[in-house]
């Protein structure tokens, strides 16, 4: 049996990134059209990027599946920014577009993307969170992450795609990691499906996946959450965007901004923005 092989090209990007080489770093595949799942998860751990993304367009409908190192995920934020922001540079001069995406699941995502002095910024809205459930395991969670205390306010969990546990902090960041083997059934237990750390007074962040093996650079699906956490504990204002900074540790800045509407009491929508910068382009032959 005889097997013909069928390339497909991808675009590198460093999304959240002021400049190349710095933020979290993408592979975009614009047309994946005939790749299979399998074949998207192999190439994700192939090119060991924290998130690749996955483009078919058809009948005018723009379909994206996001992998990471271990699975596909329902939702992500910084593979959609970078689509969009490498959809319009391969696009027409206009310096401004709006691009929806069909996600796994059937939810949508719309992203606005601009073209500004000479870089392209896209903005994610992430609509309306879901505040699920304050949890109350401050003790055994400090300890998970290798951290002394945490903050006075309290951890929640909180989704705008996916279920992640705030945990406020004011110090230790630096020190933080993962200490226990089932991090995941202890998240499971409280509704969540990961954490994010937050230093309350820096805005500062750090997130792991669940094995604490692979340490995220900029986390876009978190940074809604966290939008919505700081309007409702008054860390934010109502339609002013801050900056949530993300990978200083790993030696590759990131810089988020987030802006959520509403009130502490309503919480409306999150949008969640950033610059993207591009690296190259490659192409490879399907696993």
């Amino acid at each position: 049996m005889s097997f013909k092989n069928q390339n497909f090209n991808f675009i590198h990007c460093d999304v959240f990134a002021t400049k190349p080489y710095s933020g979290n770093s993408l592979a975009v595949f614009t047309d994946s059209t005939g790749m299979s799942g399998e074949q998207m998860l192999t190439i994700t751990q192939e090119l060991r990027h924290f998130e690749s993304i996955f483009l078919n367009e058809k009948a005018g409908r723009i379909s994206v599946r996001v992998f990471d190192l271990f699975e596909e995920l329902p939702f992500a934020g910084h593979p959609i920014i970078g689509a969009a922001c490498t959809l319009h540079k391969q696009s027409d001069g206009d310096p401004k577009r709006v691009w929806a995406f069909d996600l796994r699941g059937g939810r949508r995502a719309q992203v606005a993307t601009e073209y500004r002095n000479g870089r392209y910024i896209g903005t994610l809205d992430q609509e309306r969170p879901e505040m699920l459930n304050v949890v109350d395991a401050k003790t055994e969670i400090a300890r998970a992450f290798n951290l002394n205390a945490l903050a006075s306010l309290p951890m929640e969990v909180i989704s705008t795609g996916i279920k992640y546990l705030i945990i406020p902090v004011v110090s230790g960041l630096a020190e933080a990691r993962i200490t226990v083997p089932d991090l995941e059934n202890r998240l499971e237990s409280v509704g969540a499906e990961f954490a994010y750390l937050f230093d309350i007074k820096s805005f500062e962040g750090r997130h792991w996946n669940n094995d604490g093996i692979m340490e995220d650079v900029a986390t876009g699906s978190a940074a809604g959450v966290v939008g919505a956490y700081a309007l409702k504990h008054g860390l934010a204002k109502p339609g002013e965007a801050f900056v949530l900074k993300q990978g200083h540790f790993m030696g590759r800045p990131s810089e988020i901004i987030v802006t959520p509407y509403g009130t502490s009491d309503e919480v409306e929508r999150i949008t969640v923005a950033g610059e993207v910068a591009f690296v190259g382009k490659g192409e490879l032959i399907a696993p």
